[in-house]
């Protein structure tokens, strides 16, 4: 639910009714001056350098798309950004074909750009996306929506998605998935005559995070923790995987033109969000009849669907549409970084062991209390953070700027496209101490995190699944670290591509070994 956040789920860190002024985000009272215009003193220093004087390579629009396109660009974007901050400095600016972007690395100046996003903040629009909706007459979601239609819709979904209150009812749905995952692991251990499972994780990740988000979105199993999985919801984790993969070219390049010719990349493209939006189709359905039928009880919670459903503050075009586009965004994002997380474990043997020992504190002072115990785990959510930190699942956060505004000494014209290099920055050991490796302590122990812990974003429009995302991760590595040791081979280096999301390149195997006894 990251977000190939990006994606990817867009949502205020202020988990209710947000308001720009909210104590949640003090940046915003600083940025808006009396009659509601933004003010910040990097508006107002003198003598700034001109925009045309930013360097980088942003002259040859389509020339640098060639060359982008002949190193590999497409699916090595994030090490290209990397280095192009190393040779530009701390700010470039970059066309390649019709993409054109102003990019920066410091936190500072990634405070200064979010401070200042104002109350219609506006991310870079994933433009396949829309032709999609277009060419099929779909409604738009929150995710693409901007303006106060994007406000109007996020306000609402803001209360059933990450207000406190809701958080309570996510936790024995999300816990149930992840102890069934348990068992399920401990059946292929059993199958496997060896004590213990190894195997690509890719996919089996793939299904929990589809069951886990699906029994929160919909309130109902899909049942892809078995051995047999529905080839409805197979087809729909193959769509999945082919949407993200066929977005990435139609970015430099007008979709029209994919359009137009009728390419296989369109082609493919449209069957793949066809078949994303009939899964959701099928859900909604089922979600439609238990209300008609009164199946559940009133006092049972439902999922976010029939809430919405129930209380009839949106059309329900516009609802099918961001919840289609949360179960689409939540489920490879946070797979893949439950993977990233998995694999950094199996290498770190001392920290997995520190990560369990507090699990197990944890648990004997929680009492069975499971939301309490998730309150005093703060290396595992340290670990989280560290696993996006050296593997975002978006490499890049945007914001269109609202006005004029100063960034490293240039003048940022209103209206340009602003990208903060999340991957380049968690890499630089100028903000990290020994930035490659895998250490979860750092958060907890570090003088300042200001504006360095971005993997979810920032302000109204950061991961609307956020807080999900967040329970379900948590979830999942507390039962497998009080059940299993994580391993792998002594080392295995895996390398990463872009692919929409950052995903590893090549298959990552791992070993999930019982625990011999707990302390």
């Amino acid at each position: 639910m990251l977000a190939r956040s990006s994606s990817r789920w867009l949502a205020p860190g202020n988990p209710g009714m947000l308001s720009p002024a909210s104590s949640q985000f003090p940046g915003y009272r600083r940025a808006h001056a009396v009659k509601g215009e933004l003010y910040s003193p990097s508006f107002q220093r003198k003598g700034a350098r001109p925009f045309n004087e930013v360097p980088g390579n942003w002259k040859t629009g389509w020339f640098n798309l060639y060359h982008f396109w002949q190193e590999g660009g497409f699916h090595n974007v994030h090490n290209i950004m990397a280095r192009q901050f190393q040779k530009f400095g701390p700010i470039y600016r970059e066309k390649l074909g019709i993409y054109e972007s102003v990019n920066i690395i410091n936190p500072e100046d990634a405070a200064t750009l979010f401070k200042s996003e104002g109350m219609f903040p506006e991310r870079f629009t994933v433009s396949p996306w829309v032709a999609y909706r277009d060419h099929r007459n779909k409604s738009y979601g929150v995710l693409l929506k901007n303006g106060e239609a994007w406000r109007f819709d996020r306000l609402i979904l803001n209360k059933e998605v990450l207000s406190p209150q809701v958080m309570d009812n996510f936790v024995p749905l999300l816990n149930e998935v992840g102890e069934d995952f348990v068992r399920r692991v401990r059946v292929q251990i059993e199958k496997s005559g060896r004590g213990k499972w190894t195997a690509d994780f890719t996919n089996e990740l793939f299904r929990f995070a589809l069951e886990s988000v699906c029994h929160v979105l919909y309130g109902e199993r899909l049942g892809l923790l078995q051995d047999f999985v529905d080839p409805e919801a197979q087809r729909f984790i193959d769509a999945v995987s082919m949407m993200f993969h066929t977005t990435s070219p139609m970015l430099y390049i007008p979709v029209k033109l994919f359009h137009w010719i009728n390419s296989k990349t369109w082609q493919d493209h449209v069957k793949a969000w066809d078949v994303i939006f009939m899964q959701a189709d099928k859900c909604i359905q089922n979600v439609y009849r238990d209300l008609r039928l009164q199946r559940k009880s009133a006092k049972e919670y439902t999922g976010i669907l029939s809430t919405l459903l129930m209380q009839d503050k949106l059309p329900i075009d516009d609802i099918k549409a961001s919840v289609t586009e949360m179960m689409a965004g939540g489920v490879d994002t946070t797979s893949m970084t439950l993977q990233w997380a998995m694999f950094e474990l199996a290498r770190s043997p001392g920290v997995q062991e520190q990560l369990r020992t507090e699990i197990f504190a944890a648990k004997q002072a929680a009492q069975g209390d499971m939301l309490k115990m998730l309150k005093s785990v703060k290396l595992l959510k340290a670990a989280i953070k560290e696993t996006l930190r050296l593997h975002p699942v978006a490499i890049t956060l945007q914001r269109y700027t609202m006005q004029e505004m100063v960034l490293q000494d240039y003048r940022i014209p209103a209206k340009t496209l602003v990208q903060v290099g999340i991957y380049a920055m968690g890499r630089d050991p100028k903000f990290f101490v020994k930035p490659e490796q895998f250490n979860p302590e750092r958060w907890l122990m570090m003088e300042t995190k200001y504006f360095k812990g971005l993997g979810f974003g920032f302000g109204p429009r950061q991961c609307l699944g956020r807080r999900i995302a967040e329970l379900e991760m948590q979830l999942f590595l507390i039962h497998m670290l009080e059940n299993f040791k994580i391993e792998t081979k002594r080392g295995l280096e895996i390398g990463t591509k872009f692919d929409l999301i950052l995903i590893p390149d090549k298959p990552i195997y791992l070993t999930l070994r019982p625990l011999s006894a707990h302390p």
